[in-house]
């Protein structure tokens, strides 16, 4: 079990010697539980980590967040429409190019007559996303990818195109909620269709109910998954990219096996 995150012991290492990740029990898209709190000396300085394993934020008060990856480091944000991806990729965006399918979308909807329906030319929008996609993954530099991350082909396929260039991959979940991810379309106008809605939320909610299974990450390609809700996304204020990671998974890492991701899940990392 994931234990919650604090200050006392947030490089993973425990008085008992062990590692543990952070974060509150699993109950799928609105989490619950009271968190352990920081210690007040420490609560006004932002807390820096170099993400490894599953490190859950849900619930947890405290200073700002400063996440710190590799140089050559694949970042997907993830989470339901609305949830403030966008967003955070803003606050984000001096730190790495950002691969966003709206820009896909917008591009040809430029090019295409303002009668023709979206859906009619959906299908060759999305080849062309997970294209420019692709060149990106190959060029070298960070990447920062907006993805509902509800869908288990986009997941496989990307976890697929970052191993064969070599690039770790990591995930940031936004768990905020329906309701708020619903008052967040609202907000900026931006609305996606009950149906389309529907299904990210049913993805995302198995995504996370596998949360404490063992060799999820290695089943996903992940090295990291870092989850944030309403509260705690607002202190995830910057990312960095800097030193090479030595880690590369294995291409076994994406297979249907479901072995040897232990030591992945149950470490975090701090960079002070």
């Amino acid at each position: 079990m994931r234990t919650p995150l604090s200050t006392e012991h947030s490089n993973g290492v425990q008085p008992d010697g062990n590692t543990r990740t952070g974060g509150l029990p699993v109950t799928g898209l609105s989490p619950t539980g009271k968190p352990e709190l920081h210690r007040e000396d420490e609560s006004a300085l932002p807390l820096r980590i170099g993400p490894q394993g599953i490190l859950d934020f849900r619930g947890t008060p405290g200073s700002d967040i400063w996440l710190s990856y590799p140089c050559n480091a694949t970042v997907v944000v993830a989470g339901l429409p609305g949830s403030g991806k966008s967003t955070l990729l803003h606050r984000w965006s001096p730190a790495a190019t950002i691969i966003d399918p709206r820009a896909t979308r917008t591009a040809h909807e430029a090019r295409m007559p303002s009668w023709l329906p979206y859906a009619v030319y959906r299908p060759w929008t999305r080849l062309q996303h997970m294209r420019w996609t692709h060149r990106a993954i190959r060029r070298p530099g960070p990447l920062l990818i907006h993805d509902c991350g509800s869908r288990a082909w986009m997941r496989r396929w990307l976890a697929r195109s970052t191993q064969h260039a070599a690039r770790p991959l990591h995930m940031v979940i936004l768990d905020v909620g329906p309701q708020e991810a619903l008052s967040g379309q609202q907000a900026r106008q931006r609305f996606a269709s009950q149906r389309v809605f529907s299904v990210h939320q049913r993805g995302l909610m198995k995504l996370l109910s596998d949360l404490d299974r063992t060799g999820l990450l290695a089943d996903l390609g992940l090295t990291s998954m870092v989850l944030f809700d309403r509260d705690s996304r607002e202190r995830a204020a910057q990312v960095r990219f800097g030193v090479l990671s030595p880690l590369v998974l294995p291409k076994a890492s994406v297979s249907d096996s479901r072995t040897g991701s232990a030591d992945l899940r149950e470490t975090a990392g701090e960079v002070r």
